[in-house]
């Protein structure tokens, strides 16, 4: 990735960012495909029409619905979904926030039942990583610990020290995968 400043004016930054599959420009649009696609639009609706040039992918929907045996088959998203842009994946961090039911949070990751089946499962954030390389998204994020506001000092405090750990680790683990020649053209975002 190369990150090139456009413009400045005050804090506010315009960027050209190179990733292997597009050159996005920020500030920017970025259409949420859930499950690997946008809903009701095709590669080229996205390509032609909307001029999208990234779109965010989830990666707790796509392990469950489509799963990394199949991404890998496809070699990533790009050939799944034929959208030849870049794509930003998720950790998968909201969605044990917002399925706060069916997850419990530990230091060593997230733990979860499916909403589609009840199967049980487990995202160290390691494991959120090697969903994001199937998914050969551009830009990986980091597992995150999300706290809904209102919430006590202390359980905020946890989730920054958590989340901070949790990057850490990933940060080490993604090096590792890029001198094993796993990861040559993922980028690792914190969140």
């Amino acid at each position: 990735m190369h990150c090139a400043l456009q413009a400045q004016d005050g804090k506010a930054r315009a960027l050209n960012l190179t990733l292997s599959h597009s050159q996005v420009q920020t500030p920017v649009f970025m259409p949420v495909g859930t499950q690997g696609c946008v809903k009701a639009l095709d590669s080229c609706d996205m390509s032609q029409l909307l001029d999208a040039k990234i779109i965010l992918a989830n990666t707790y929907h796509m392990y469950l619905r489509v799963g990394i045996e199949r991404l890998q088959t496809f070699e990533g998203i790009h050939r799944f979904s034929a959208f030849n842009g870049s794509y930003l994946s998720d950790s998968g961090g909201f969605q044990a926030f917002s399925l706060s039911e069916n997850t419990k949070i530990t230091d060593e990751g997230v733990s979860f039942k499916s909403h589609i089946d009840g199967s049980k499962h487990f995202f160290s954030p390691e494991f959120a990583l090697d969903i994001q390389y199937a998914i050969n998204s551009d830009i990986m994020m980091v597992l995150d610990d999300l706290v809904g506001l209102p919430a006590s000092d202390e359980r905020i405090a946890d989730s920054v020290n958590r989340t901070s750990m949790w990057a850490q680790r990933s940060l080490a683990y993604h090096q590792k995968a890029k001198a094993e020649g796993r990861s040559t053209t993922n980028n690792l975002f914190a969140i």
